[in-house]
């Protein structure tokens, strides 16, 4: 059941109130991303997922959105629900918003998992980038659908299971065109900030991507990892950016391995 923080955050509970607190980060126009990984991880965790401003069921950005306003949006909602500190998962735009929270609000983190999150580009991937936001822009949400799809999700995939791919497609076009525009571009230039971060990440950190991920790679995944003391990265062979979606058992796993090491290691 879907709840309303006073700033118009929409939220979900799942698994029991017992159980310690995490909090998962969607990505870019995919509200739904976790369905697969919620009933796995709320075995062992109580799960707060929620929906981005402009996104789902919540308020459009009360602001020209950034890395910042959603780090603002997580605090408000953290705070309304008195959660002091938890460990945070983000997918893609989710893995930058959970860098930038680590950086503003570094005491309401144990722990940050970040897949399939981009990092420093090349001068030409970021003009790539860019002119996607643009295209989205002129051209709405499904402007450049079918070739999102064709970076996300294995040829494979692609073929064998096109109740999924729809259902995916459903997911972004039900976007706002404007908040999507928006929330694309924090996606195209909000890397510039987390490029060896200050003040610098010090949380235990995983970071995960997949082999074949062109938006979100491996070498950024290392990249992201080496500027981060103390953290581990996975990359998960052949899969694309949405790897999590096609082969969800692939991430829950080392994600509750590291959180359960890690919140061990806290304990003692």
């Amino acid at each position: 059941m879907s709840e309303v923080t006073n700033n118009g955050t929409t939220y979900r509970w799942h698994g029991s109130e017992h159980a310690p607190v995490m909090v998962l980060i969607h990505g870019l126009g995919v509200p739904n991303t976790w369905d697969q990984h919620v009933p796995v991880f709320a075995e062992h965790y109580r799960i707060l997922t929620y929906d981005l401003y402009g996104h789902g069921q919540s308020a459009n950005p009360p602001r020209v959105p950034d890395l910042t306003l959603y780090a603002e949006q997580l605090a408000v909602l953290l705070d309304e629900l008195r959660i002091e500190t938890a460990p945070l998962v983000g997918f893609s735009l989710g893995g930058m918003i959970n860098r930038r929270f680590a950086m503003n609000y570094p005491d309401r983190v144990s722990a940050l998992a970040i897949l399939n999150s981009p990092h420093e580009r090349t001068p030409e991937a970021q003009q790539l980038v860019e002119q996607r936001a643009a295209d989205t822009g002129a051209g709405g949400p499904g402007a450049t659908l079918d070739a999102t799809i064709e970076r996300w999700f294995t040829p494979t995939f692609r073929e064998g299971r096109d109740d999924v791919i729809q259902q995916v497609r459903n997911w972004v076009l039900a976007n706002d065109t404007d908040s999507y525009t928006k929330c694309r571009q924090v996606l195209a230039s909000g890397v510039i900030e987390l490029i060896r971060p200050k003040p610098p990440i010090t949380h235990p950190t995983l970071v995960m991507t997949c082999e074949n991920d062109t938006g979100s790679t491996p070498e950024m995944s290392h990249a992201i990892g080496s500027e981060i003391s103390g953290s581990r990265v996975i990359v998960v062979p052949q899969l694309q950016h949405m790897g999590l979606v096609e082969r969800p058992a692939l991430f829950t796993g080392p994600i509750l391995a590291f959180l359960h090491e890690t919140l061990a290691n806290k304990a003692n």
